[in-house]
Formats: structure tokens, C-alpha cells, sequence
């Protein structure tokens, strides 16, 4: 009987095709993981930056102290008279140690070139003061964490209102576009964030957390037509107000900033000036809280 004929195994060829599709894969997810180290957030990096100094030490926290002393541009856009003599006699205040004139006068004074270019406005009154920031310059488009210029600015901000004691509210708004994304559903809840935002780096740069507190508007305090281009860049807009006291603060919380005027209740309520000093320790995290000292 004739024996059967053993076939010889097939030898593959192509086996390394199976390893050189892994270093191929191995090497794409390097340039991925390289790719994803370079492209860091530097405005999320400094948050948490800004917040572990807080936490490990109890100096100050400013990393850039801004000085504001003969350092300042010789050439700035002065700021507007806050007062008339006979309000001055009506409100109590006197002229040469009023605290929101002096804060709005270095206000315009650190920020001459951000006025001269319409991308800052400060004007004020007897009872309180206006600091309006074109949203651009501090947010992305949609989104409200602050950008690298955002944390120069206040960081001066934070330097100059640092030394007083008045209340600051920070009003956020938007224009009439609609947003619908899984943080921000509408405009409510984006202007609100970028208010708080601003709240949280005047408390991180040492501003008194008692003093502080946010608003959003929304898009329904236009100072604008919507209809325009140009228009919608002016209602995107953050306005921090340092009033005289708070009872001033809310007032103008009630109605926004935008829309109060200085009649003769808010007088009235404005002939007490701000306390200068807390009495009571503020909460931690009490940010939107005022202190104590301001409620009684």
C-alpha cells in the first residue's frame, strides 16, 4: 500500500506586516500624546496655579505686583468730574478723600491706552463707579474662562480696589445670539459664569471676598441694537461696580448698573460711606457673601 504524501506546512510571509502595524499604532499615539503636552491652557494653568499659592501660603497672592505709583503713563485719558460741588454737599462726601473718585482717577490713569481705544470705560458718579470691559477682551467666544490679557487687567484692577473698603458687584452680559451647549444651555448661565469669574480673580489677587459679588443679565440689558455687528460686540460686556456702600449696591443690583440713576432716595442711602474696616472675620468661600461689617 502506498503511503500517503505529507504536504509541507505553508510558511507565512507577511507576519511582519503584524509587528510593523504595531509600531506604526505605537507611533501615532506618541505624536498624540506629544501633541496633547504642547497645547496646554494657559489661562486654566494659572487658575490652578493662582490656587495652590492660596492654599500653601498666606502672603499675598498677586504673583505680578503692578505698581502704581510714578510708574504710570504719562499720557492718559483723564477721568470724567465723578461729582459737582453742590452734590458733593448733598451726598456727604468730601472731595479730596472721596474713595470712588480716587479709584476711578487711577483706573483711568493705569488703563489710558484700553479708554483711548474704547475697549475700557469709566465713568461714575457720586454713589458708585463703572469699570466696562469689552467681553473680547477677557473671554473666547462661548466661553468664560479667562484669557492671559483678562488676568493682566485685573490683576491691576485688583491692585488699585485692593486698598478700599467699598462693596463691588460684577455685572456679566451677553448680545442676543443664542447658546446651547451642555455648560452654558443660555446666556443666563454665560454671563453669570463670566461675572463670577471676574469675582474669583479680584478674591485670588486679595481683594476682601466680603466686598464681592456677581451678576449675569443675560442678553436683556442691551446697551446696543443687536441688529449689528458692531452692536453685539458693545452688549458683550463686563462692568465691575465699586459702590459707595451697600445699601447702594443693592440698589443697583435690583435694576443693573446701566439703567439706575443717582436720584434722591440713593442720595439718601449714599451720605453713609463705606466702613473701613471688618469687624467679624469673613467666611471661607463665602465670596458672594458680604461681610458682617456691611450688613448692619
Amino acid at each position: 500500500m502506498a503511503r500517503r504524501r505529507q504536504h509541507d506546512e505553508h510558511v507565512n510571509h507577511e507576519r511582519w506586516l503584524v509587528s510593523y502595524a504595531d509600531f506604526i499604532t505605537l507611533l501615532f499615539a506618541f505624536f498624540v500624546v506629544m501633541y496633547s503636552i504642547s497645547s496646554i491652557n494657559e489661562g486654566k494653568y494659572k487658575v490652578i496655579s493662582e490656587a495652590l499659592v492660596g492654599v500653601f501660603t498666606d502672603s499675598d497672592r498677586a504673583l505680578k505686583p503692578i505698581p502704581i505709583g510714578d510708574e504710570r503713563p504719562k499720557t492718559v485719558t483723564p477721568a470724567k468730574p465723578l461729582v459737582k460741588d453742590s452734590d458733593q454737599v448733598d451726598a456727604g462726601v468730601s472731595g479730596a478723600s472721596d474713595p470712588l473718585k480716587s479709584i476711578a482717577d487711577d483706573i483711568s490713569a493705569a488703563f489710558g491706552d484700553l479708554i483711548s481705544s474704547n475697549q475700557m470705560t469709566v465713568r461714575g458718579n457720586e454713589l458708585w463707579v463703572e469699570i466696562e470691559l469689552n467681553s473680547s477682551l477677557l473671554f473666547g467666544s462661548g466661553d468664560a474662562m479667562p484669557s492671559d490679557i483678562a488676568f493682566n487687567i485685573i490683576d491691576k484692577v485688583a491692585a488699585i480696589l485692593k486698598p478700599f473698603d467699598n462693596p463691588i458687584h460684577v455685572e456679566g452680559f451677553t448680545d442676543d445670539q443664542p447658546i446651547r451647549t451642555a455648560q452654558y444651555p443660555t446666556n443666563w448661565e454665560l454671563s453669570s459664569a463670566r461675572s463670577a469669574s471676574i469675582v474669583r480673580m479680584l478674591a485670588m489677587q486679595g481683594v476682601n471676598p466680603g466686598r464681592l459679588a456677581s451678576v449675569g443679565y443675560g442678553e436683556f440689558q442691551p446697551v446696543a441694537n443687536n441688529a449689528t455687528a458692531e452692536g453685539r460686540a458693545r452688549n458683550r460686556r463686563v462692568v465691575l461696580v465699586v459702590s459707595r456702600n451697600l445699601d447702594i449696591r443693592r440698589s443697583l443690583t435690583a435694576t443693573g448698573a446701566a439703567n439706575a440713576q443717582p436720584d434722591a432716595a440713593l442720595k439718601r442711602a449714599g451720605t453713609q460711606t463705606a466702613p473701613t474696616k471688618v469687624m467679624s472675620p469673613v467666611r471661607e468661600n463665602a465670596v458672594n457673601s458680604p461681610s458682617p461689617a456691611l450688613t448692619r
